[in-house]
């Protein structure tokens, strides 16, 4: 004869076995400090679940596919209008975030493309450019040009992003173009200049060609500066020596600048979790300690005060350098122009190596 367990203590039973709730990040990878998301899980009593995204396409593909169960996205500033289009993620409550308008620092409003925060709040700046083997540069080469993407010396050793708008960009700032252009001729002459480099490109990559410069396999990597500076500093948590035989340089003509942004989704299992996650983020304690792992600046001004000045001095960019930076902004209003960077890329990812 079965024993029945009285009803208060079934109650208890159940109770003891219920899971805490869980947060889900969809991120870049190495892209939250793991003590800011331990900090955030005993204050609020909850599991951080992180899953990550090689490139804004890959991510807004996966969404657009039936990826549900996110609460933050992270992408870049460019992505989000398209997303707040679709209905993809929902307009901010500000009143849930604090420390955001208390703490943001406004010398990078000029760095993303709505300052506003509608749906949107800057998470983190990357710079594009190119992390370097200093040895294996040739003396009369210019790491801090895109032409050196032409230099036969290096012929595959060389990685350029997976990412159609910073490699067309590459081509476009080469030849004296915006980033953003949206003419035909111009985004024909960046396919073709992409397409001379090419032969001297190993692979497109937009992760492992931090290891593969590291290693020696590639001397070029195209890349991000947040990668480049985690690799040229260490770690000492892992015993990752520090690298001072790693270079990381902007190109002269031009170069990309990317904020990813924390952004909401409009089905987010676990909104009020994902509002104290963002203020949590622009905690100026909880930025310092993310901007010593991940390498580059969260726009948090008392984060950035708070750091060593010889450490804030690699991370945050002299005015005249951000001054030749450019912002990349989405076509996706415009599938006229949109359709010519598709056409571009897919000339570029087809053509083999010559």
């Amino acid at each position: 004869m079965k024993k029945l367990v009285p009803l208060a203590l079934a109650a208890l039973v159940f109770a003891g076995c219920e899971q805490k709730k869980e947060l889900h990040i969809y991120t870049w990878s190495d892209y939250i400090a793991p003590e800011v998301i331990q900090a955030f899980e005993e204050a609020n009593d909850c599991t951080v679940v992180v899953d990550t995204f090689d490139s804004n396409e890959a991510m807004y593909a996966k969404l657009k596919a039936g990826g549900t169960g996110y609460d933050i996205i992270m992408p870049s500033s460019y992505q989000i209008a398209t997303m707040a289009r679709e209905g993809m993620i929902v307009e901010l409550d500000h009143t849930k975030l604090p420390n955001v308008r208390a703490n943001f620092d406004p010398r990078f409003a000029a760095q993303i493309l709505d300052p506003t925060f509608k749906f949107n709040v800057p998470y983190a700046v990357t710079y594009t450019g190119f992390m370097y083997l200093k040895d294996k540069i040739p003396s009369d080469a210019n790491i801090a040009s895109w032409a050196i993407l032409g230099t036969d010396a290096l012929r595959g050793k060389i990685s350029l992003l997976d990412d159609q708008r910073e490699v067309i960009g590459a081509g476009l700032m080469y030849l004296g173009y915006s980033i953003n252009s949206d003419k035909a001729e111009e985004i024909d002459a960046a396919v073709e200049q992409v397409l001379k480099w090419r032969q001297n490109v190993r692979k497109f990559d937009a992760e492992s060609y931090k290891t593969e410069v590291a290693s020696g396999a590639t001397f070029v990597g195209h890349g991000y500066s947040t990668d480049a500076t985690q690799v040229i500093v260490g770690d000492e948590e892992s015993g990752a020596p520090a690298r001072d035989d790693i270079g990381f340089a902007l190109p002269k003509e031009g170069y990309a600048i990317a904020f990813d942004e924390m952004v909401i989704a409009a089905d987010a299992p676990q909104p009020e979790l994902a509002y104290a996650f963002i203020d949590h983020i622009y905690d100026g304690e909880i930025a310092k300690a993310n901007m010593e792992y991940i390498c580059g600046p969260n726009p948090v001004k008392p984060g950035i005060d708070a750091l060593d000045d010889d450490y804030r001095a690699l991370i945050i960019l002299p005015d005249e350098v951000i001054a030749y930076g450019q912002v990349i902004k989405s076509f996706d209003d415009r599938p006229d122009v949109k359709a010519l960077y598709d056409r571009a890329w897919d000339r570029i990812k087809a053509t083999e190596a010559r």
